[in-house]
């Protein structure tokens, strides 16, 4: 059943936004009677059956909900990609391998400097729908690296190219930690020292060099799967 997204959901005959009723009437061909699944992207999922729809507006009755309690979810911080498509991509994957947070890093080597706020955070709504999950990831702004290392409050497992004694993801997966990923040019020397003050773990994400969305899921997927 397709998950729609509410933001506030309470007792009672409720509305689907303009964009979420457009979806329901000429995608889907709704009609009222059908029931629906919704979410407000902070945990709760709902059951509901549509009362009336018209091509503006699509008024709803929750009949069930749930909560989800918040899970320990894994947080990535990564340095967007030359090419938006790229970066759009870890996006969305991301959120379907069940990230909480990403937060875009401007380090010394990156290619992209601006992303589109409002337009990444539409591909992560879309993305928890496809994907029938209850949480939205929060998104940070983009942030300077030094600022993020230096705000950060979590353990940090870095990503690196350089030769170094790196222990496996798999030996240092922490569920409340921030794995960080580097641009295409690799963190720098200095960068890397900046986190080791900040007692951060270097980890190995295998022989392979991997692009910076490559390495972003790889890292996902090995935290995904062994919290499973």
């Amino acid at each position: 059943m397709h998950l729609f997204y509410q933001p506030e959901l309470q007792n009672g005959l409720l509305q689907l936004s303009e964009e979420e009723t457009r979806h329901a009437v000429r995608v889907l061909r709704l009609s009222a009677g059908n029931h629906i699944d919704i979410t407000d992207g902070k945990g709760i999922q709902a059951k509901a059956v549509i009362t009336e729809i018209s091509k503006r507006s699509c008024t709803f009755e929750i009949l069930e909900q749930t909560k989800e309690e918040k899970p320990l979810l894994p947080k990535v911080a990564i340095a967007p990609t030359k090419s938006i498509d790229r970066f759009e991509w870890f996006l969305e994957k991301a959120v379907e391998l069940g990230v909480s947070q990403i937060c875009p890093i401007l380090c010394s080597n990156s290619e992209r400097r601006i992303i589109k706020y409002e337009r990444s955070e539409k591909i992560l709504l879309a993305a928890m729908k496809q994907s029938q999950r209850s949480w939205i990831p929060k998104l940070h702004p983009l942030t300077r690296f030094e600022d993020f290392v230096e705000g950060a409050q979590e353990q940090l497992l870095i990503a690196h190219c350089r030769n170094a004694e790196k222990i496996s993801l798999t030996d240092e997966l922490k569920t409340d930690s921030w794995v960080l990923i580097g641009p295409e040019g690799d963190f720098t020397k200095e960068e890397i020292d900046l986190t080791l003050k900040k007692e951060a773990i270097e980890i190995d994400l295998g022989k392979s060099r991997l692009r910076t969305e490559t390495a972003g899921i790889f890292a996902l997927s090995v935290i995904n799967y062994l919290n499973s």
